[in-house]
Protein backbone atom coordinates (compact mmCIF):
# COMPACT_ATOMS: atom_id res chain seq x y z
CA UNK A 1 0.00 0.00 0.00
CA UNK A 2 1.46 3.41 -0.93
CA UNK A 3 1.19 6.35 1.45
CA UNK A 4 -1.60 8.04 -0.57
CA UNK A 5 -3.94 5.10 0.06
CA UNK A 6 -3.08 5.25 3.76
CA UNK A 7 -4.06 8.92 3.89
CA UNK A 8 -7.22 8.39 1.83
CA UNK A 9 -8.42 5.78 4.30
CA UNK A 10 -7.56 7.95 7.30
CA UNK A 11 -9.34 10.95 5.71
CA UNK A 12 -12.45 8.91 5.01
CA UNK A 13 -12.71 7.85 8.66
CA UNK A 14 -11.92 11.37 9.83
CA UNK A 15 -14.75 13.06 7.93
CA UNK A 16 -17.22 10.23 8.57
CA UNK A 17 -16.65 10.63 12.31
CA UNK A 18 -16.46 14.43 12.18
CA UNK A 19 -18.98 15.92 9.72
CA UNK A 20 -18.10 19.44 10.95
CA UNK A 21 -14.65 18.99 9.39
CA UNK A 22 -16.13 18.08 6.00
CA UNK A 23 -18.19 21.29 6.16
CA UNK A 24 -15.00 23.33 6.48
CA UNK A 25 -13.32 21.46 3.64
CA UNK A 26 -16.40 22.10 1.46
CA UNK A 27 -16.45 25.80 2.41
CA UNK A 28 -12.90 26.22 1.14
CA UNK A 29 -13.47 24.28 -2.08
CA UNK A 30 -16.65 26.28 -2.75
CA UNK A 31 -14.43 29.37 -2.62
CA UNK A 32 -12.27 27.86 -5.35
CA UNK A 33 -9.46 26.79 -3.03
CA UNK A 34 -7.48 23.57 -3.49
CA UNK A 35 -7.10 22.13 0.00
CA UNK A 36 -3.68 20.53 0.57
CA UNK A 37 -2.96 18.62 3.76
CA UNK A 38 0.06 19.90 5.71
CA UNK A 39 0.12 17.12 8.30
CA UNK A 40 -1.88 14.64 10.32
CA UNK A 41 -1.48 13.66 13.96
CA UNK A 42 -2.00 10.59 16.11
CA UNK A 43 -2.18 10.12 19.87
CA UNK A 44 -1.15 7.12 21.93
CA UNK A 45 0.46 6.01 25.20
CA UNK A 46 4.12 5.20 25.84
CA UNK A 47 3.39 1.50 26.37
CA UNK A 48 5.85 -0.53 24.27
CA UNK A 49 3.03 -2.31 22.44
CA UNK A 50 1.36 0.86 21.09
CA UNK A 51 3.90 3.68 21.41
CA UNK A 52 5.04 6.23 18.82
CA UNK A 53 7.44 3.83 17.18
CA UNK A 54 4.73 1.19 16.75
CA UNK A 55 2.30 3.61 15.09
CA UNK A 56 5.08 4.96 12.87
CA UNK A 57 5.83 1.57 11.30
CA UNK A 58 3.22 1.81 8.55
CA UNK A 59 4.57 5.22 7.52
CA UNK A 60 8.22 4.13 7.63
CA UNK A 61 7.24 1.21 5.39
CA UNK A 62 5.71 3.67 2.92
CA UNK A 63 8.66 5.98 2.39
CA UNK A 64 8.70 8.13 5.53
CA UNK A 65 11.61 8.90 7.86
CA UNK A 66 11.95 10.43 11.32
CA UNK A 67 12.76 14.16 11.17
CA UNK A 68 12.24 15.65 14.64
CA UNK A 69 11.45 14.91 18.30
CA UNK A 70 9.59 17.05 20.81
CA UNK A 71 8.91 17.09 24.57
CA UNK A 72 5.88 18.68 26.23
CA UNK A 73 6.62 18.73 29.94
CA UNK A 74 3.34 20.24 31.18
CA UNK A 75 1.29 17.77 29.11
CA UNK A 76 3.60 14.83 29.95
CA UNK A 77 4.00 14.07 26.25
CA UNK A 78 6.75 13.01 23.89
CA UNK A 79 6.36 13.23 20.11
CA UNK A 80 8.10 12.60 16.81
CA UNK A 81 7.40 13.92 13.35
CA UNK A 82 8.03 12.16 10.05
CA UNK A 83 8.38 13.28 6.44
CA UNK A 84 8.44 11.40 3.16
CA UNK A 85 11.98 10.78 1.89
CA UNK A 86 11.35 11.74 -1.74
CA UNK A 87 7.84 13.17 -2.21
CA UNK A 88 7.86 16.80 -1.07
CA UNK A 89 4.07 16.97 -1.49
CA UNK A 90 3.43 14.17 0.99
CA UNK A 91 1.84 15.34 4.25
CA UNK A 92 3.95 15.28 7.40
CA UNK A 93 3.02 12.86 10.20
CA UNK A 94 3.09 13.87 13.88
CA UNK A 95 2.72 11.14 16.54
CA UNK A 96 2.64 11.82 20.27
CA UNK A 97 2.51 9.56 23.33
CA UNK A 98 1.47 10.15 26.92
CA UNK A 99 4.14 9.31 29.52
CA UNK A 100 2.11 7.09 31.83
CA UNK A 101 4.67 6.97 34.65
CA UNK A 102 3.99 10.65 35.34
CA UNK A 103 0.43 9.92 36.48
CA UNK A 104 -1.24 8.35 39.51
CA UNK A 105 -1.19 4.59 40.06
CA UNK A 106 -4.96 4.41 39.64
CA UNK A 107 -4.73 6.30 36.34
CA UNK A 108 -1.97 3.97 35.09
CA UNK A 109 -3.94 0.90 36.15
CA UNK A 110 -6.98 1.99 34.11
CA UNK A 111 -4.93 2.64 30.98
CA UNK A 112 -2.81 -0.51 31.23
CA UNK A 113 -5.93 -2.63 31.77
CA UNK A 114 -7.41 -1.27 28.52
CA UNK A 115 -4.16 -1.78 26.61
CA UNK A 116 -3.95 -5.39 27.84
CA UNK A 117 -7.38 -6.09 26.32
CA UNK A 118 -6.26 -5.26 22.75
CA UNK A 119 -6.24 -8.17 20.31
CA UNK A 120 -2.53 -8.99 19.96
CA UNK A 121 -2.93 -9.60 16.22
CA UNK A 122 -3.77 -5.93 15.74
CA UNK A 123 -0.63 -4.82 17.56
CA UNK A 124 1.50 -6.30 14.77
CA UNK A 125 -0.78 -5.18 11.98
CA UNK A 126 -0.89 -2.17 9.66
CA UNK A 127 -4.55 -1.94 10.66
CA UNK A 128 -3.70 -0.43 14.06
CA UNK A 129 -3.68 3.19 12.87
CA UNK A 130 -7.24 2.83 11.55
CA UNK A 131 -8.62 0.73 14.39
CA UNK A 132 -10.25 3.41 16.55
CA UNK A 133 -11.33 2.29 20.03
CA UNK A 134 -9.92 -1.17 20.71
CA UNK A 135 -11.15 -1.64 24.26
CA UNK A 136 -14.87 -2.08 23.71
CA UNK A 137 -17.59 0.37 24.73
CA UNK A 138 -16.12 3.16 26.87
CA UNK A 139 -17.45 4.17 30.27
CA UNK A 140 -18.41 7.81 30.74
CA UNK A 141 -17.38 7.55 34.40
CA UNK A 142 -13.90 6.39 33.35
CA UNK A 143 -13.74 9.15 30.72
CA UNK A 144 -14.50 11.75 33.40
CA UNK A 145 -11.99 10.18 35.78
CA UNK A 146 -9.18 10.23 33.22
CA UNK A 147 -10.07 13.75 32.15
CA UNK A 148 -9.25 15.06 35.63
CA UNK A 149 -5.61 14.06 35.16
CA UNK A 150 -5.27 14.30 31.37
CA UNK A 151 -7.71 15.49 28.70
CA UNK A 152 -5.38 13.84 26.20
CA UNK A 153 -5.78 10.42 27.88
CA UNK A 154 -9.55 10.77 28.07
CA UNK A 155 -9.66 11.49 24.34
CA UNK A 156 -7.54 8.44 23.47
CA UNK A 157 -9.64 6.26 25.80
CA UNK A 158 -12.78 7.12 23.82
CA UNK A 159 -11.51 7.52 20.25
CA UNK A 160 -8.40 5.35 20.16
CA UNK A 161 -6.30 5.01 17.03
CA UNK A 162 -7.28 7.36 14.23
CA UNK A 163 -6.12 10.67 12.83
CA UNK A 164 -6.63 13.18 15.63
CA UNK A 165 -6.59 15.99 13.08
CA UNK A 166 -5.74 16.87 9.51
CA UNK A 167 -4.27 20.29 8.70
CA UNK A 168 -5.09 22.71 5.90
CA UNK A 169 -1.91 24.13 4.35
CA UNK A 170 -2.61 27.86 4.39
CA UNK A 171 0.72 28.23 2.59
CA UNK A 172 -0.99 26.76 -0.48
CA UNK A 173 -4.28 28.68 -0.31
CA UNK A 174 -4.85 31.57 -2.74
CA UNK A 175 -7.72 33.70 -1.44
CA UNK A 176 -7.31 32.81 2.24
CA UNK A 177 -3.54 33.16 2.27
CA UNK A 178 -3.10 34.14 5.91
CA UNK A 179 -4.11 32.59 9.24
CA UNK A 180 -6.02 35.81 10.04
CA UNK A 181 -8.15 35.46 6.89
CA UNK A 182 -8.76 31.76 7.58
CA UNK A 183 -9.82 32.37 11.18
CA UNK A 184 -12.13 35.21 10.17
CA UNK A 185 -13.72 33.06 7.44
CA UNK A 186 -14.31 30.21 9.88
CA UNK A 187 -15.82 32.44 12.56
CA UNK A 188 -18.15 33.98 9.97
CA UNK A 189 -19.36 30.46 9.28
CA UNK A 190 -20.02 29.65 12.93
CA UNK A 191 -16.88 27.76 13.94
CA UNK A 192 -15.11 28.33 17.26
CA UNK A 193 -11.38 29.00 17.12
CA UNK A 194 -9.11 27.61 19.83
CA UNK A 195 -8.04 30.89 21.48
CA UNK A 196 -5.79 29.50 24.23
CA UNK A 197 -2.73 31.80 24.17
CA UNK A 198 -4.34 33.64 21.28
CA UNK A 199 -6.03 32.47 18.10
CA UNK A 200 -2.71 32.31 16.24
CA UNK A 201 0.12 30.19 17.62
CA UNK A 202 3.61 31.01 16.37
CA UNK A 203 4.93 33.91 14.30
CA UNK A 204 6.44 34.51 10.85
CA UNK A 205 9.79 34.94 12.62
CA UNK A 206 9.43 31.40 13.98
CA UNK A 207 8.59 30.33 10.39
CA UNK A 208 5.29 28.67 11.37
CA UNK A 209 1.87 30.04 12.28
CA UNK A 210 -0.95 27.72 13.33
CA UNK A 211 -4.57 27.86 14.40
CA UNK A 212 -7.33 25.33 14.91
CA UNK A 213 -11.02 25.05 15.55
CA UNK A 214 -12.23 23.58 18.80
CA UNK A 215 -13.28 19.97 18.27
CA UNK A 216 -16.89 19.51 17.27
CA UNK A 217 -19.21 17.58 19.57
CA UNK A 218 -20.42 14.16 18.47
CA UNK A 219 -22.63 11.52 20.09
CA UNK A 220 -20.67 8.69 21.71
CA UNK A 221 -22.31 5.50 22.90
CA UNK A 222 -20.97 5.01 26.44
CA UNK A 223 -21.90 2.20 28.82
CA UNK A 224 -24.08 4.73 30.65
CA UNK A 225 -25.83 5.82 27.45
CA UNK A 226 -25.20 8.36 24.70
CA UNK A 227 -23.23 11.49 25.63
CA UNK A 228 -21.98 14.38 23.51
CA UNK A 229 -18.23 15.06 23.79
CA UNK A 230 -15.59 16.85 21.67
CA UNK A 231 -14.12 14.63 18.95
CA UNK A 232 -11.53 15.73 16.36
CA UNK A 233 -10.53 19.15 15.10
CA UNK A 234 -9.18 20.77 11.94
CA UNK A 235 -5.90 22.66 12.04
CA UNK A 236 -4.49 25.37 9.77
CA UNK A 237 -0.78 25.98 9.20
CA UNK A 238 1.16 28.63 7.31
CA UNK A 239 4.87 27.96 6.81
CA UNK A 240 7.54 30.49 5.92
CA UNK A 241 10.90 30.27 4.20
CA UNK A 242 14.12 30.53 6.18
CA UNK A 243 17.04 32.82 5.29
CA UNK A 244 18.22 30.25 2.75
CA UNK A 245 14.85 30.26 0.99
CA UNK A 246 13.85 26.82 2.25
CA UNK A 247 10.32 26.33 3.57
CA UNK A 248 10.33 25.43 7.27
CA UNK A 249 9.06 21.88 7.70
CA UNK A 250 9.19 21.20 11.43
CA UNK A 251 7.01 22.02 14.42
CA UNK A 252 7.22 24.41 17.38
CA UNK A 253 6.66 22.70 20.72
CA UNK A 254 5.18 25.68 22.57
CA UNK A 255 2.63 26.21 19.78
CA UNK A 256 1.73 22.53 19.49
CA UNK A 257 1.28 22.43 23.28
CA UNK A 258 -1.75 24.72 22.98
CA UNK A 259 -3.04 23.12 19.78
CA UNK A 260 -3.36 19.86 21.76
CA UNK A 261 -6.04 21.60 23.84
CA UNK A 262 -8.37 21.80 20.83
CA UNK A 263 -9.90 18.49 21.97
CA UNK A 264 -10.41 19.62 25.59
CA UNK A 265 -13.97 19.47 26.88
CA UNK A 266 -15.81 22.82 26.79
CA UNK A 267 -19.35 24.03 27.31
CA UNK A 268 -21.28 24.24 24.06
CA UNK A 269 -22.66 27.63 23.12
CA UNK A 270 -26.37 28.04 22.47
Amino acid sequence: MDYKKVFERLWSDYIDTNPHVKKIYDLFTAEGEVVINDHIAFRTFNDASINVDVLAKVFLANGYEHKGSYTFESKHLFAKHYEHKTDLLAPRVFISELILENFSRDFQHVIKKEIASIDKKLLFSDELIYAGNLWNKPSFAVYEKLKKESEYAAWVYVFGFRANHFTVSVTDLKKYDSIEKVNSFLKQNGFIINNIDGEIKGTPEELLEQSSIKSGFIDVNFEEGVREIPSCYYEFAKRYKDKDGKLYSGFIAKSADKIFESTDFYEKQG
